[in-house]
């Protein structure tokens, strides 16, 4: 089926978000935020049909700037989101193509500008890509993973891809789809570990623990490592699973090295637990370039906000990172190209979250369903706000309610990226 797409419409609106318990990263505490819906229309087969997608403006993560402050910061992405929203047909060329080639037309279109910074407008044009390929898969009856068969030229990013091109790539990628993920639970570096915790592993079965350390003093990120690890094991969580993020406090890879030998001599089964480590050091990975080598001897550690663009791709191999931590919130082509590259060069994956709520959890959970991941899926709405995700309850439950550590995806085969659901 031809898939050349042209975008008739789009439209985007503001929903605020106030999280049911703060979230500290290194770069500052996410008490509130923004949710943009995007809506998408467009012309593919002859047929027309409307796409959604969403995203949390989180500038706290995108764009950590100490000097402006959240309101300033929201209100900027907010306006970049309308304008993107007024001008999607330009953003994304008059030629009609592709949904892939539409989105990364759409990356493209915000490199070169320094405010907001790169990270920030990927995330901004996110649920406008997302909307491109769900009204894709809703005008021809098929979901948006099902988009690449044959020998599908991509000559834009082909290149990429010496060995078939990109198509040929992202088939490879593929799986069948699974309907159960491993379902994550954020514990940040204060949270208390009594009664809370308990009571969600014994509601949830939560196996899986993503540890906020600080980054900055390894005895003590050390002692709290164990110190989960140790709580979990008494509240009846036999095997925890557990991953470490900094959000880039770390100020190199030996600090991390050091982190990893202590905690391996103070507790054997923390460091057992240990998965990996989401990207420690800072997001310019061509201004502070690190070599992870040693690292990797211990545990995998992840590139996450330093990934911006295909191009540093090669970078991140060379630099000896050992997968990558996609984030659909960097726009879902981009996202599918770089797993593709990734799954080619012998790098692993894993899928991340933006506190995905609604239309974006459901996008993340499809992705993982199709995607080969080592954590199954990242999706932490329903810890910090649920409500966001009253409207598709409780006929998804199973994606939105945990149940025996694991989301369900009772059909993800569905059409698009699942807006329909």
């Amino acid at each position: 089926m031809d898939l050349n797409t042209e975008v008739v419409d789009a439209g985007v609106a503001f929903i605020p978000r106030k999280l049911k318990t703060p979230l500290h990263l290194s770069s500052g505490t996410i008490s509130e935020l923004t949710e943009a819906r995007a809506a998408v229309t467009v012309r593919v087969a002859g047929r027309e049909a409307q796409g959604r997608g969403s995203i949390y403006l989180s500038d706290v993560w995108a764009w950590p700037d100490p000097a402006l402050t959240h309101a300033f910061r929201d209100a900027a992405l907010r306006g970049f989101c309308s304008e993107l929203a007024t001008s999607l047909y330009a953003h994304c060329g008059a030629a009609p193509a592709h949904p892939l080639v539409l989105g990364m037309r759409l990356h493209g279109s915000i490199a070169g500008e320094t405010s907001p910074p790169v990270l920030a407008r990927a995330m901004c044009v996110s649920p406008f890509d997302a909307a491109i390929h769900d009204a894709v898969g809703i005008a021809t009856g098929r979901s948006a993973f099902r988009f690449y068969t044959g020998a599908t030229p991509f000559p834009e990013v082909d290149g990429c891809f010496p060995g078939g091109g990109a198509c040929a790539a992202i088939q490879r990628l593929f799986h069948a789809p699974r309907s159960r993920l491993r379902a994550w639970w954020v514990v940040g570096n204060a949270d208390d570990l009594g009664a809370d915790l308990s009571r969600v592993i014994g509601e949830r079965g939560y196996r899986g623990f993503k540890l906020k350390i600080q980054g900055k003093d390894n005895a003590a990120d050390t002692a709290r490592t164990i110190e989960v690890y140790r709580a979990l094991r008494g509240h009846g969580v036999d095997d925890p699973a557990l991953t470490a993020d900094s959000n880039e406090a770390n100020p190199d890879a030996e600090s991390v090295l050091d982190y990893l030998e202590r905690l391996r001599a103070e507790d054997s089964g923390a460091f057992r637990a240990l998965r990996y480590l989401e990207q420690p050091t800072g997001r310019d990975i061509l201004l502070h370039p690190q070599d992870w080598r040693a690292v990797n001897r211990l545990k995998p550690v992840f590139l996450d906000e330093g990934l911006t663009s295909l191009e540093l791709l090669p970078e991140a191999k060379r630099q000896g990172w050992s997968g990558l931590a996609l984030k659909t919130c960097k726009g879902h082509s981009f996202a599918l190209l770089a797993a593709a590259w990734a799954r080619e060069n012998g790098m692993r994956l894993a899928l991340q979250d933006l506190t995905n709520p609604g239309f974006a959890a459901i996008h993340a959970a499809l992705f993982a369903a199709h995607v080969p991941m080592v954590n199954g899926v990242e999706i932490n709405s329903p810890q910090y706000t649920p409500d966001a995700n009253a409207e598709w309850l409780p006929r998804l439950a199973g994606i939105f309610e945990p149940a025996d550590g694991m989301h369900r995806i009772d059909n993800p085969e569905t059409v698009g990226l699942g807006s329909t659901l």
